[in-house]
């Protein structure tokens, strides 16, 4: 079995083992910029070739532009499809593999078009075809499986009977003067944007175009919002049914109620098929047609609970959970062809392995094991191979295979890297693989950190820390790679970095995630302090007295935390972190997650909210701080960034700040984020003054 593991560990590694030992130039921004951002693999039917898009960055342009791609599943280079100028994503096969389905907006917005496709010369025939033409645009298609009807997702007026009162109603709005909006009630604004009224609708479009029919009328949201990753809809095998997402409960803003509901492809009432008071998302059909497989939470109002993988037999309505045993979180999931199991993905320790459940209910099983991240998995249509995205902090995602062994113990089998479309940049520069540890942190639990070494290291000489807080709080460092939040940027500048796991972290069990509830900057704070103990304990290289901690979301609160609670830092990086409990909860649009968090209101639980605020110690802020915060964001609203900032210069603690006008939770256009490293670094370099600068 060790050799077996070891052989996967090579395979994934190699590349950047092999960059290490080499003296090459550190990574720049530049770098990061020009690498291609793979997204999710889709197989074709006849198990000859992958398609996906990629996105090219054009920094000087301040564009992402999304194209489409080809590579051959027996190998050989990519090739790419698409070339136009708006860009062109989410490649869908057509069930005979003849023609796929994209999205690009190069005319009417963004619409759903079709190409035809060439198997035995893996290129594109025939001019492309737009299938969609409504006024309020289409994303998400979806072939059905007879061939006959491609469904897809509009954001719509819900009070509109057909697109040519959406029509009107939006250039209506456009050409008006008052901008101003009326609310009714809450969630009037999501993430990054106002909902104006609209709600995203499912629709139903023929194959080869024509007049779009709504299948999910109403004033609810189908599916629900989502940050990425699986789909939450989904069409039976046999084409007559649709499985989507939807919350229907009374106040979205409280609740996490996502549920699971069916409706004929003809049209109809739709059926509530699931029955947990948590969140239930992201259906799928097996592919005899016996069930529909999704993630179910079971705690209400808790976003953070476990999501289990459950199987809903369609003749008895008999809900199973295939993970009932298993107590990570599963984050994607595909059935084999033979609807025998079902493959997944969950976080395990700072990775990502890819996990087997059988629908008899036997325990899941590792398929691959933690090395990196994998991640958007799809099947062959013989059933003898995955096909996955695989990432790691050294490089960004590539498309790899991997044989299935279902009968082997240990299944493990080393797997294939088929894309190499960043290879020309990685091989320019140096990077540093992932070092794990542990230690003993509050109450005497055993919590995991990581730590990246600086480009061309010298274990003679001394080196600053960038000490990594991540967001959530419900979530995880690991070898992972981020264009957010890159390791490798981070430590090119002649750092040693620093990621510790505490409690609220996923990939160690349920009940670590939940030690964070009511409790944001107790042990939370205390695992932080003693992991980074234990690290200048543990290596000498590190320079305990040039030390900075940066963190984003929860990460940006628990730098907010840290100002208010210990001296040690030479500075610290506050991204979009709550600074006041109170008006954080009054600014927000998901209710239920503060309620949760602080178990109750302001007005009902005061105490909780004030005992957890930074704003409460304010009379201990010393350590300079540079403040980061984007006027879209609605999770926690850039009042929050201007609260501290003042807070910091009453008090004459050097500080700054950096606001964008046109970005939200994350920064993510090309040119902003430039200037964020930029800044970022900046601030570190000025208070820590790293050998090298």
């Amino acid at each position: 079995m060790l050799r077996r593991i070891a052989a996967v560990i090579l395979v994934l590694s190699a590349g950047s083992l092999a960059q290490v030992a080499q003296q090459k130039r550190p990574f720049t921004f530049e770098d990061m910029m020009a690498l291609k951002r793979v997204n999710e693999p889709v197989v074709s039917p006849d198990g000859k070739w992958v398609a996906f898009s990629a996105h090219e960055i054009d920094l000087q342009a301040n564009t992402k532009t999304p194209h489409l791609w080809v590579v051959a599943l027996a190998g050989g280079d990519a090739r790419q499809l698409t070339s136009g100028e708006k860009g062109e994503e989410r490649p869908r096969w057509s069930p005979d593999g003849k023609r796929l389905a994209y999205i690009s907006p190069k005319e009417a917005g963004s619409q759903v078009w079709t190409v035809g496709f060439n198997s035995e010369t893996g290129t594109l025939e025939g001019d492309a075809k737009r299938i969609t033409n409504i006024s309020t645009g289409a994303d998400g298609e979806l072939w059905s499986p007879d061939g006959k009807n491609v469904i897809f997702v509009s954001q719509v007026y819900p009070e509109c009977p057909d697109d040519a009162c959406n029509k009107a109603r939006k250039e209506e709005l456009e050409k008006s003067k008052v901008k101003a909006e009326i609310f009714t009630r809450l969630f009037y604004r999501h993430w990054s944007h106002y909902t104006s009224g609209k709600r995203s609708h499912l629709f139903v479009v023929p194959a080869e175009g024509g007049v779009a029919r709504d299948l999910t009328p109403g004033d609810h949201d189908v599916p629900t919002f989502s940050l990425g990753g699986q789909d939450l809809y989904a069409i039976s095998p046999d084409g007559k049914e649709v499985a989507y997402t939807s919350n229907v409960d009374e106040v979205e803003a409280t609740s996490t109620n996502d549920e699971i509901f069916v409706v004929p492809m003809a049209g109809g009432t739709p059926k509530k098929i699931s029955t947990s008071p948590g969140a239930d998302a992201t259906p799928l059909y097996s592919p005899d047609g016996r069930y529909i497989a999704w993630r179910m939470q079971k705690r209400a109002g808790y976003e953070s609970d476990r999501f289990r993988l459950v199987m809903y037999e369609r003749a008895t309505g008999k809900i199973t959970d295939l993970t009932e045993n298993f107590d990570n979180w599963v984050i994607s999931f595909v059935w084999s062809p033979d609807s025998k199991r079902l493959y997944f993905t969950a976080p395990e320790r700072g990775a990502m392995p890819i996990f087997a459940a059988d629908v008899r209910g036997n325990n899941p099983r590792t398929v691959l094991p933690g090395v990196g991240a994998n991640d958007n998995l799809a099947v062959t249509p013989d059933g003898e191979r995955l096909v996955f995205t695989h990432m790691s902090v050294a490089a960004p995602n590539e498309i790899y295979t991997d044989y299935i062994c279902v009968h082997c113990d240990p299944p493990f089998v080393p797997p294939n890297q088929i894309t190499h479309l960043n290879d020309p940049v990685l091989s320019r520069v140096s990077m540093q693989p992932l070092k794990p540890f542990w230690f003993t942190g509050s109450e005497k639990h055993k919590v995991q950190g990581f730590l990246v070494k600086p480009p061309n290291f010298d274990p003679k000489k001394k080196y600053p820390v960038k000490f990594l807080i991540h967001g959530g709080p419900q979530g995880h460092w690991g070898d992972t790679w981020s264009y957010r939040w890159n390791a490798q940027m981070f430590a090119s500048g002649g750092y040693v970095v620093v990621m510790i796991n505490p409690r609220g972290s996923t990939g160690y069990g349920q009940k670590f995630v939940d030690d964070i509830n009511g409790d944001w900057g107790g042990r939370v704070y205390q695992d932080l302090m003693r992991g980074l103990d234990y690290v200048e304990r543990t290596y000498p290289f590190v320079d305990k007295d040039r030390e900075c901690a940066l963190g984003a979301s929860y990460g940006g609160y628990m730098a907010n935390w840290i100002l208010g609670h210990t001296n040690r830092f030479k500075c610290i990086v506050s991204h979009d972190g709550m600074f006041n409990a109170e008006s954080a909860y009054g600014t927000t649009e998901e209710l239920w997650f503060n309620e949760w968090e602080f178990k109750g209101t302001p007005w009902t639980n005061r105490e909780m909210y004030r005992r957890w605020s930074p704003h409460m110690f304010a009379a201990n802020f010393k350590t300079p701080t540079l403040v980061v915060h984007g006027q879209l964001d609605y999770r926690l609203d850039v009042s929050e960034g201007f609260q501290l900032f003042t807070t910091l210069q009453r008090l004459k603690v050097p500080s700054k700040m950096l606001y964008f006008p046109d970005e939200g939770h994350w920064v993510l256009k090309p040119q902003n984020a430039q200037l964020w490293y930029k800044t970022v670094n900046g601030w570190v370099d000025e208070w820590l003054k790293p050998l090298n600068h």
